[in-house]
């Protein structure tokens, strides 16, 4: 194995926003040893995407419990949601952080 291919399949990427642009997005990170922290207001959409070899989060805390530092964050959601999609997604981020310096 490469060092990018051990980079690759150890790399962690968090999704936000589970519809056609979001998902296929992940799955086509998949194809290339991306493994991806999903989430997404339909719990169906995260079991789909888990049933395919991502890891389901069950809201944005467990999605931020669950990548590894560096973590990124996309956000694929409707226009009409996405500043408050994102602010809650820094906010998860930011308390995250905080909780793991105390440690």
């Amino acid at each position: 194995m490469t060092k990018r291919q051990s980079l690759m399949s150890t790399t962690t990427f968090g999704m936000v926003g589970l519809g056609r642009m979001g998902a296929n997005i992940v799955r086509r990170l998949h194809r290339h040893d991306i493994t991806s922290v999903v989430y997404d207001v339909s719990p169906d959409s995260v079991k789909a995407l888990a049933a395919e070899g991502s890891i389901g989060a069950n809201d944005l805390a467990d999605l931020a419990s669950k990548l590894t530092a560096p973590r990124t964050v996309w956000v694929m959601v409707p226009a009409g949601v996405t500043d408050s999609t994102i602010a809650a997604v820094a906010e998860v981020l930011s308390r995250s952080e905080e909780h793991t310096s105390e440690l």
